[in-house]
């Protein structure tokens, strides 16, 4: 019998000593650090390591692995052909909504609205929403090609903002931004010149500049708004999402971030708001920090290329600062 109670004890603080992953449920909701993953410019050409299939099924298998349920795929429709890089693209959506994720409207081609007259602007939109309305999870969201809502001519931002309103499309607006498009261009093209790339490097980079431009736009979210709002970060369907998306996750849990669903992030209070400032771009953070006037810098530095572009070539490259 008392071998019997010595084993039962110390089965229980085997099971205690166990790591469980679950919410604080102690932690206010505004104090929370909640973001969703979304990822924009969907069907993306041949990157720096791999073909555009073996890409999805990679991000696939590893949201599947890392336990993230949802995100959210913006789609360019026109980008999708049956040749070249985006042959096969049709399948490689199908197989995002089939496991679980939602796709959404980023325009049929991708243009500029500060170069592009507000109707031509709206008619690239329907062409765009024709096709995504008939497809299986899809959400009546609309992002903004280059967060471009366009700049300082507000006549235009208005027309579009009512263009949206009348197709029931809601702004699907980001928070957290750290330009990896660019730093994906940056390694194809020094794949290009011949250069060697050190891999350990750029994952290190790559998860970095994420998690930090998380935490520095949280914390001007609480500047401006005196809560943590629910945040959407802005990633793009690339080789490193792919390679990195896990070390990501990993990185953004240890640092006490939940990934919600896009459904989830875009239910937050902010998703209603139409801030109004003298130039219209960029994240929504942002934009709501320049209305409250909040003074200092209000975007992510490494989003300046001045910045970012060195610091590739210093860390990834190791080809010294300034050269």
């Amino acid at each position: 019998m008392i071998r019997l109670l010595l084993f039962i004890v110390a089965l229980m603080f085997v099971v205690r000593a166990e790591p469980v992953a679950t919410v604080d449920a102690s932690v206010p909701q505004e104090r929370r650090k909640l973001i969703a993953l979304t990822f924009d410019d969907v069907p993306r050409f041949r990157g720096a390591f791999m073909t555009p299939t073996e890409r999805g099924e990679r991000l696939i298998a590893t949201l599947k692995d890392k336990g993230v349920d949802q995100v959210a795929f913006f789609l360019n429709p026109g980008q999708m052909t049956e040749f070249g890089d985006t042959r096969g693209a049709g399948q490689r959506i199908r197989d995002y909504v089939a496991a679980g994720h939602v796709i959404a409207n980023h325009s049929n081609t991708h243009p500029h609205l500060s170069g592009t007259s507000a109707e031509a602007y709206l008619a690239n939109i329907d062409a765009a929403e024709a096709w995504l309305s008939k497809q299986p999870g899809h959400r009546p969201w609309f992002r903004f090609p280059y967060l471009d809502e366009g700049g300082k001519d507000l006549a235009k931002r208005d027309a579009i903002r009512a263009g949206l309103k009348a197709r029931g499309l809601m702004n699907g607006y980001v928070t957290v931004d750290g330009s990896d498009w660019n730093m994906e261009q940056l390694a194809i093209e020094a794949l290009k010149a011949g250069k060697k790339i050190d891999m350990a490097a750029l994952r290190d980079l790559y998860v970095e500049t994420h998690v930090q431009s998380a935490d520095f736009t949280d914390a001007l979210a609480v500047r401006a708004l005196g809560r943590s709002p629910a945040h959407v970060l802005l990633l793009h369907e690339t080789d490193m999402a792919a390679l990195f998306l896990g070390d990501l996750i990993d990185a953004l849990r240890a640092d006490g971030w939940e990934i919600i669903s896009a459904d989830g992030a875009y239910s937050d209070p902010i998703a209603r708001a139409e801030p109004n400032v003298p130039s219209s771009n960029g994240t929504r953070i942002e934009a709501l920090a320049w209305e409250k006037g909040i003074t200092g810098k209000r975007w992510y530095d490494r989003n300046e290329m001045e910045i970012a572009n060195p610091l590739f070539r210093e860390r990834v490259l190791h080809e010294g600062a300034g050269q």
